[in-house]
């Protein structure tokens, strides 16, 4: 299946899911055994593809690591106090082998998982890893040259950074900035060896999908790999390490979606490297942190560049939604990633309001209250992204301007869309005190006639007179946090 342009991607942590919905049962589900009514729950939001996240076989020796290790302990028991011994399953980014763990019913079920997601329209996104495997994966043994080698010596001096496997040494994974990761081993980007192997295998796992997300990609190029392990790696190729694998894979599945995990403002570098969507961790950060004229700068950036960003404001890598941003702040920030250019992402749980981030090492989510509420809001806004066809329409940031003695203009970020279906405007207000703004609009035939603009998000409806509109522009006035979706007719 080819996926949607601009697609909207829900995240599932898999194993959280399907523990979850089995609890009637007493057991996890398989994903042959998801309930219709649950996917029918998922494609009804509406969304385009679901990833899920972490189906892959995780390594035993990797788990023993993980229960090593106090931090990770830490880490599990404040996301889930009742901790049992069971609910530590090992981290779905140590990847024994590129095979549907058995936990998770296998390939089989995998397939029949697929085949209802594409009853209701939907693709599936999987997860690839680059950078590194478990330290049991069978390349160990059977393909050592794809690995970056050490030494005898190296291993007694640093045996944080190498392990002895199979009579060779290798190290540790890791990236430029942190310390070696203890439960992976390190591959070599720059291999010809690796670089074969992981065509067959992307290719392997594009006959289970229709999108792999990328883990880290920036690690794999060129510039971060050498980087990262200098003259140990070898000389680096003429090549990059994503144009000769995606264009290999993609040879043979054209409308396989490739979506990176990228981070270091290496987006652009990645989209040029074939790389379909990016994340957009700038837009979050500025979220976040930053004021409206901030934000309104990250969207000024080249149009193509912004047309293959994937937006979010969850993840499962990141702090819950709810538990960063105050509730209507996080409602506004919400609008703006759901209404710019691009894909969107969002997270199993974050459309309830669930608070506790649950690390990846685990198998079973604290319970938590629900905030209907919220919900509601997230399955109006949504419904509105896929009723006003923005998928097929031209985004245009538009300009604001306010008074000598009110420049509150500078709190609000605004945008337009010319769809099949119509004109679309987008209104927020970034800030915690209220804002007013003429908001300019770039349609040239406004005059001569009135405008009924209705929002989507709340169905209220303003009539505006177009020689007004094209003249002054929308005056638009805002509460702290919110916000306009208006369909123009």
């Amino acid at each position: 299946m080819r996926l949607a342009a601009r697609p909207t991607v829900y995240e599932i942590n898999t194993a959280v899911w399907l523990e979850r919905l089995g609890r009637q049962r007493d057991r996890r589900l398989a994903l042959d055994e998801v309930p219709a009514a649950e996917w029918d729950r998922v494609a009804d939001l509406p969304v385009d593809a679901v990833w899920l996240m972490g189906v892959w076989e995780r390594s035993p020796a990797g788990l023993r690591v993980a229960l090593a290790n106090p931090e990770i302990d830490t880490g599990n028991r404040a996301a889930l106090p009742d901790l049992r011994a069971d609910d530590v399953i090992g981290s779905p980014y140590c990847v024994r082998d590129y095979r549907v763990d058995q936990r998770f019913g296998g390939p089989d079920a995998l397939g029949a998982a697929r085949d209802e997601l594409a009853k209701r329209g939907l693709g599936l996104i999987l997860d690839y890893v680059p950078n590194h495997v478990a330290p049991d994966h069978p390349w160990v043994t059977e393909r050592p040259e794809v690995f970056i080698q050490g030494s005898r010596a190296e291993l007694a001096e640093h045996p944080d950074a190498f392990l002895a496997i199979d009579g060779h040494v290798v190290a540790n994974g890791r990236d430029p900035y942190f310390p070696p990761w203890p439960d992976v081993v390190q591959l070599n980007a720059y291999s010809p060896e690796l670089r074969e192997a992981v065509v067959e295998t992307l290719t392997t796992i594009g006959e289970e999908c229709d999108g792999l997300r990328c883990d880290m990609a920036m690690l794999m190029t060129n510039e971060v790999f050498g980087r990262t392990w200098g003259a140990r790696a070898g000389a680096a190729p003429a090549e990059d390490y994503w144009p000769a694998v995606i264009g290999a894979v993609k040879r043979v599945h054209p409308d396989l979606l490739f979506m990176a995990e990228a981070y270091w403002d290496m987006e652009w570098a990645l989209q040029q490297q074939g790389f379909d969507v990016c994340y957009d961790k700038r837009l979050y950060d500025r979220l976040v942190h930053d004021p409206a004229e901030s934000v309104r700068g990250h969207l000024q950036a080249d149009r193509d560049y912004q047309e293959h960003l994937i937006r979010f404001i969850e993840n499962h890598d990141e702090p819950r939604a709810a538990g960063t941003f105050g509730p209507a702040q996080e409602r506004a920030a919400a609008v703006v990633m759901s209404t710019l250019e691009g894909a969107r992402l969002y997270h199993d749980g974050q459309l309830e309001g669930m608070r506790t981030h649950i690390p990846v090492f685990l198998g079973r989510g604290p319970d938590e209250p629900r905030d209907d509420e919220l919900r509601s809001f997230y399955e109006r806004l949504l419904r509105a992204v896929a009723e006003s066809n923005l998928r097929d329409g031209d985004w245009h940031l538009c300009e604001s301007s306010g008074w000598a003695d009110n420049d509150s203009y500078r709190q609000l970020v605004s945008w337009c869309w010319s769809t099949s279906g119509g004109r679309e405007l987008v209104v927020v207000n970034l800030s915690e005190t209220p804002a007013q703004a003429r908001v300019h609009l770039p349609w040239g035939d406004l005059t001569g006639r009135s405008w009924s603009l209705t929002d989507r998000l709340d169905g209220k409806t303003f009539d505006r007179n177009g020689d007004e509109l094209a003249r002054d522009g929308l005056y638009v006035g805002l509460a702290p946090w919110a916000s306009h979706f208006l369909a123009l007719a």
